[in-house]
């Protein structure tokens, strides 16, 4: 009998990177405050119902609920509050992907300017190209709502009771 070996179900996805980007007329600090809270992508992204969490910081799981009743589990990898940046692993999911690896990142442009930064590296549970296309249109809408989910916290609280999928279709 063969002992038992360390193993794991989670590696690293081979695919290529799809990177999405925005600049975005908002302090670094603000926009990170955002984007930077791996509990918190429901504030923007409008497919998601809510977020449920397993601890907090590194190692820590979050569970998605999409709103066509698909659901996420990711690990939080990296998190560097000070040069606003994080890495999260997906290590379960109803999507069909078969493994993900996604950033984030916030870089101050000057004063009252921003870019962030998405990249996600996926591989499908079928190596069909339309599964990574629908991929790389999802990260095209969370950049856009990025967009106006910055633009919209900036403004008068009537301003922020305006739906971000709203203000999208305007």
């Amino acid at each position: 009998m063969k002992p038992l070996q360390p193993d794991t179900l989670i590696h690293n996805p081979n695919g290529q990177p799809i990177v999405s980007s925005v600049v975005i007329d908002c302090h670094a600090n603000r926009l990170w405050n955002m984007v930077g809270q791996f509990a918190g992508f429901d504030a923007f992204i409008p497919s998601l119902t809510h977020i449920e969490m397993i601890g907090t910081g590194v190692g820590a799981l979050r569970t998605k609920f999409f709103r066509d009743g698909n659901r996420v589990v990711e690990q939080l990898n990296s998190r560097d509050e000070q040069a606003m940046h994080m890495t999260w692993t997906t290590i379960y999911n109803t999507l069909g992907v078969a493994r993900l690896w996604a950033a984030i990142k916030v870089e101050a442009l000057g004063a009252h300017c921003s870019k962030v930064t998405w990249t996600i590296i996926a591989d499908p549970w079928r190596r069909h190209r339309k599964d990574l296309n629908s991929l790389y249109k999802a990260s095209q809408t969370a950049r856009w709502t990025m967009f106006a989910a910055c633009w919209v916290s900036s403004r008068s609280e009537t301003a922020r009771s305006y739906s971000y999928t709203q203000w999208l279709r305007s």
